[in-house]
């Protein structure tokens, strides 16, 4: 999985010189929270949402909303752009491009190829890759397993699945545990759960979580 998988090509951007108003319209108009700053050509900045709304005057100052809204109009990007911008590659891994915005605090990163700017690739576009390697845009059975730690076992899982008419759409691992086995989750299709069940059981592979696929609703508070 890479960058280009998952980026949004060729960005809109704006020019050092655009004003406060026109960049903060645009992001509103277009329903985005970053714009790349580009002169000639060239990637010289970029300009987030909070970056705009910082550079608002304080509710607490005395200036009137005329003199307010005067300022605002004067400002150009390029006095509250962040520069220099970390970027990244269309060939780059995104664990490597996730890694890099959880290094440098970030949210994204423009995607740049031989000096064009090309896509910019942002924290949004990382979940939805998280998403797509668990297998969750994808209805099926998702069976967490206690797998020992040896060569060759998901390898036997595998079979387990396919002899039950499975097929596998995603699989993930986490960090060996103190018993030196591994909590394995797979996302497969078509098996017959029940005669998976009893092969895994035939190998004495202890089952942690299995089901359905299922939508879950977000509960909300504070209505």
């Amino acid at each position: 999985m890479f960058v280009r998988d998952f980026m949004t090509a060729d960005p809109l951007s704006i020019n050092p010189k655009t004003t406060y108003p026109e960049a903060i319209g645009l992001m509103r108009e277009k329903n985005i929270r970053r714009l790349p700053v580009v002169n000639k050509g060239k990637l010289v900045g970029i300009v987030v949402e909070k970056d705009l709304l910082s550079s608002q005057p304080s509710p607490a100052t005395t200036l009137s909303i005329h003199e307010m809204y005067g300022l605002l109009e004067k400002l150009k990007v390029e006095q509250f752009m962040t520069s220099p911008v970390v970027t990244a590659t269309p060939n780059c891994p995104m664990e490597a491009a996730a890694g890099i915005m959880i290094d440098r605090k970030i949210g994204s990163l423009p995607v740049m190829e031989d000096d064009k700017l090309v896509g910019i690739i942002t924290e949004t576009d990382i979940f939805k890759a998280f998403v797509s390697v668990l297998g969750g845009f994808v209805e099926g059975v998702r069976l967490t397993i206690e797998l020992p730690d040896r060569p060759g076992q998901l390898a036997k899982i595998a079979e387990d699945i396919a002899a039950a008419n499975g097929n596998i759409l995603a699989v993930t691992t986490t960090n060996i545990n103190e018993d030196a086995t591994s909590e394995v989750t797979i996302k497969e299709t078509g098996a017959d759960v029940e005669a998976l069940k009893k092969r895994l059981a035939e190998r004495e592979i202890s089952i942690v979580d299995l089901r359905s696929h299922i939508n879950y609703s977000p509960s909300e508070y504070g209505k």
